[in-house]
């Protein structure tokens, strides 16, 4: 996994602000192999909640882990029960639980 400890925990910190402490992220895509370079970072947050305004929420997130790890492309993907379940989800499923 290509993030240091201290991203890590800037990501963790930026969901729990936003989606609330009991969201879950998920790391998948490209940065989860050590053997490739650069890549956005590709982040499942999964919330037993639901969002009122799902794009807003993973937006506020992404704004978030931006301001405390510097400018860099980051994808936020929602899982929550008022959702559509989509493919993506299934794929970003298999990521690593942060």
């Amino acid at each position: 996994m290509r993030l240091s400890s201290s991203e890590i925990a800037a990501i963790k910190a930026a969901v729990a602000q936003v989606a609330g402490t009991t969201a879950t992220v998920r790391l998948f895509g490209s940065r989860m192999d050590d053997h490739k370079q650069g890549g956005d970072i590709d982040l499942l947050v999964e919330t037993p909640g639901e969002p009122e305004n799902a794009a807003l929420t993973a937006a506020r997130i992404e704004a978030q882990i931006i301001i405390a790890l510097g400018d860099q492309k980051i994808d936020v993907l929602l899982k929550a029960p008022n959702l559509m379940y989509l493919p993506i989800h299934q794929v970003a499923e298999k990521g690593i639980l942060l």
